[in-house]
């Protein structure tokens, strides 16, 4: 059956015709985010930890780096760089020194030798502890 006259003519089916979601797939649709969030939460809350764990690993990085520049610059010439003959000064080595809210425990360094120091987060509780290498020189 057709409706109306001329340009403005409407068959009965183009009426019936629905357009849009139904009530399910909106529901559906619902769920599975929920159930994303709920798997998606939990990861991005633990997420701090995590990021704790790469600032003292990147600060310990830089005291290794550091430590290794260090040696090679006052090898060719004694009136660059710093004296290292302890853990603790690595961190006069370091450009601008150590970061607050870290301490560095303190071992004997021998010259022309490594030693393995340890680098403390001391800003977070837990406190998070990471390893760096020290290369002595007088």
């Amino acid at each position: 059956m057709v409706y109306g006259t001329g340009k403005f003519c409407v068959m009965e089916s183009d009426m019936q015709k629905q357009r849009g979601f139904t009530l399910i797939e909106l529901v559906m649709v619902i769920v599975i985010l929920g159930i994303l969030a709920a798997v998606a939460i939990p990861r991005f809350i633990d997420l701090s930890g995590d990021a704790r764990r790469a600032a003292t690993d990147g600060v310990a990085g830089g005291l290794s780096s550091a430590s290794a520049v260090n040696f090679a610059a006052r090898s060719v010439n004694t009136a660059t760089g710093v004296t290292i003959s302890n853990c603790t000064d690595v961190a006069n080595a370091l450009q601008g020194g150590l970061p607050s809210g870290y301490s560095i425990s303190g071992a004997a360094v021998i010259a022309g030798g490594t030693t393995t120091c340890t680098l403390i987060n001391t800003s977070v509780t837990p406190n998070v502890t990471a390893s760096f290498t020290a290369v002595g020189i007088n």
